[in-house]
């Protein structure tokens, strides 16, 4: 649990590298009669509307009702069918990454069926979203709604999976990804990094924490994160800079220091850099 607990954590670490990509959406009527065999090539959410659908992965059945939302990863082949009655979904496709890492959320067990109870608030927001979308088609702004309601939806199964109240069942058969393991060996790594950020680290140090050469260490860490080591560090450094601007407790000066910047200059040149604003107009 704990380093579930902490894997998730990264994400939040790296939320300003995260880009949501809505590729499709739309909301089917499906008759009674409904049957569908598929692999997607994205990520797919379906938010259940009406009826009662079934869905088959890897031998094993499962059942979504009205006001569940059902996660599928890229790639998986599924069987869905409705009942006599029906039913009627609206589901999305998209793309979720960080930097070159493309398929980051399939490193964690999320593809399954949400209960309603769990998502209630954030799939009624997407879906007001997607209907307002429809009835005002081209209006500017509104396919931008719906990406932001999107992402608080996948936000939403990343916080619940690490509080560990969700796990997604459609995958439980399988052996964690390769990408998977690479962030449980980096975990020494990430709690250095976050110990000694104000002092200086050099690749060859952290490589030793996993033991592997420094050459390896970054095509291995870029490969899991989807960003360089150096990136990962500095993206860590300006989120605690900016923690520390916000408690207003800390000069320029103090934060520096903590962060590991010879003089309060070099600081302010990189936090602009990132918030393009020095920490003395950062709000």
């Amino acid at each position: 649990m704990v380093a579930n607990s902490t894997n998730m954590g990264i994400l939040n670490e790296l939320s300003e590298s995260i880009t949501v990509r809505l590729r499709s959406i739309y909301d089917p009527a499906q008759s009674g009669d409904w049957y569908e065999h598929k692999a997607h090539p994205d990520y797919d959410l379906w938010f259940i509307q009406e009826g009662i659908v079934n869905i088959r992965i890897e031998g094993i059945e499962h059942t979504a009702h009205p006001g569940d939302v059902v996660f599928f990863y890229p790639g998986v082949p599924y069987r869905a069918s409705t009942s006599s009655g029906g039913c009627r979904f609206i589901y999305t496709h998209f793309d979720f990454a960080i930097g070159e890492q493309q398929r980051i959320l399939g490193d964690f067990q999320l593809s399954g069926i949400i209960p309603k109870a769990l998502i209630l608030e954030e799939a009624d927001l997407f879906k007001k979203s997607y209907l307002q979308t429809k009835r005002s088609d081209g209006v500017p702004g509104n396919r931008l709604y719906v990406k932001a309601c999107l992402t608080a939806v996948v936000a939403k199964m990343i916080e619940l999976h690490g509080q560990g109240r969700y796990t997604g069942q459609f995958m439980n058969k399988k052996s964690p990804r390769k990408n998977a393991r690479h962030l449980d060996d980096l975990q020494p790594v990430f709690k250095y990094v976050d110990d000694h950020l104000d002092g200086s680290m050099k690749m060859s140090e952290l490589a030793a924490l996993i033991g592997i050469s420094e050459k390896y260490f970054i095509s291995y860490f870029k490969k899991a994160l989807g960003i360089t080591p150096g990136q990962y560090i500095y993206q860590i450094k300006m989120n605690r800079a900016r923690d520390y601007i916000y408690q207003k407790k800390y000069t320029v000066q103090e934060i520096a220091a903590f962060l590991g910047y010879p003089d309060p200059f070099s600081f302010s040149k990189a936090f602009k850099k990132y918030y393009k604003v020095p920490p003395s107009k950062f709000e």
